[in-house]
């Protein structure tokens, strides 16, 4: 079953496991060829116009970052009409100005991860492809993004460079240094091979990151508190509706 139409399909990341203001909801059981996705795929109006929502870890949050299926969840979404997705990542930021609560559009990504399904070239028969990645982003959805963020008054900042590590746990402070010399300003868990794969589809596909912490070393505090990343991860998280709000009107 195909839908006709999705103007935006939104990934959430940790802390957003449900779409506030989604009207009209119904959920999507999508069968993909590469197995389950991370959960039905959620599609309703909001701000006047149809989007899919799917909770990256799952509702509950059971999926770590290394476990998600992230190529059944990206087919699923173009599978049901979707060809523009923004990926709500949270991470830890590297560069001084990219403290917790920060809301950052990315154009970057160094990927450190190993052992996930990278491509859809990882099955058999399948036609072996090498797209061009030199910008993993693409650049018209992260103007848009960026002008929505100012038109909704909230700030964000362009640009900086994702670095996606394997995870579940946090990184050492040497990890973090070795990142830093290598130009990353943020690091998150699941960066990759999600943009990858949205690429490999043809999906327009932009990061919005919204940093929960200090990585290691970058900032005061000797150790980093989970509970600490949830509350400034739900603080961050109320900026998402009005950016995308402001995204779907334009």
């Amino acid at each position: 079953m195909t839908h006709a139409h999705i103007d935006l399909a939104v990934i959430g990341g940790s802390g957003l496991y449900q779409f506030p203001g989604l009207e009209n909801a119904t959920r999507q059981s999508v069968d993909t060829p590469y197995g389950p996705a991370s959960g039905d795929v959620v599609i309703g109006d909001f701000a006047g116009r149809r989007i899919a929502f799917l909770a990256r870890h799952g509702e509950s949050h059971t999926l770590p970052p290394h476990r998600v299926n992230y190529r059944a969840n990206l087919w699923a979404l173009h599978h049901l009409g979707a060809r523009r997705v923004i990926g709500v990542n949270a991470v830890g930021g590297i560069r001084h100005d990219m403290g917790p609560r920060t809301l950052v559009v990315p154009d970057q990504i160094i990927d450190y991860t190993h052992g996930r399904y990278t491509s859809f070239c990882d099955v058999e028969g399948a036609e072996v492809r090498h797209i061009d990645f030199s910008e993993p982003y693409t650049s018209s959805l992260r103007v848009a993004l960026l002008e929505a963020a100012k038109r909704a008054d909230i700030a964000v900042i362009d640009g900086g460079c994702y670095g996606a590590t394997q995870g579940p746990r946090l990184e050492t402070r040497a990890e973090i240094a070795r990142m830093k010399r290598d130009g990353c300003d943020l690091v998150g868990m699941t960066g990759m091979p999600e943009a990858g794969l949205a690429r490999e589809l043809e999906l327009d596909y932009a990061c919005l990151a919204l940093v929960a912490n200090f990585a290691a070393g970058c900032g005061d505090e000797a150790e980093i508190s989970i509970e600490e990343i949830f509350a400034h991860l739900a603080a961050a998280t109320a900026g998402v509706p009005p950016i995308l709000a402001q995204l779907l009107k334009s």
